[in-house]
């Protein structure tokens, strides 16, 4: 089984981000979620570029922290989606559900722009 590593910091905007590298899966996404409930005082940026794949779990995963956002009024956002996992997006017909960039900055710019009018 492969590993997910998760490292956390903030962008220079305020917004948290979670850069993930490996698979997340049914197997890996517990300390994803855990991570994701811990904080609601900042917008949240998903960097997926070093996720190789993800199942239905962890889609899911990424759609219960979008909808935790929502309901504590903070912005989220995904960055760097690889070709594969969007592809599940879109397979799953939830790629135009959840704001997705190609950068971190043009993530950021989403998510502390609108943070701040909230």
């Amino acid at each position: 089984m492969d590993a997910l590593e998760i490292q956390s910091d903030e962008s220079p905007g305020g917004a948290r981000l979670l850069h993930l590298n490996g698979p997340l899966t049914l197997n890996t996404l517990f300390e994803f979620q855990e991570l994701v409930r811990k904080e609601h005082t900042k917008g949240l940026i998903l960097v997926l570029e070093g996720v190789p794949y993800m199942d239905s779990a962890g889609l899911g995963a990424v759609l219960g922290a979008y909808a935790s956002c929502q309901r504590h009024g903070q912005k989220f956002a995904l960055a760097k989606v690889s070709q594969r996992v969007r592809t599940l997006m879109q397979v799953a017909k939830v790629e135009s559900l959840v704001p997705s960039y190609e950068t971190v900055e043009a993530a950021e710019t989403h998510v502390t722009s609108n943070a701040q009018r909230a």
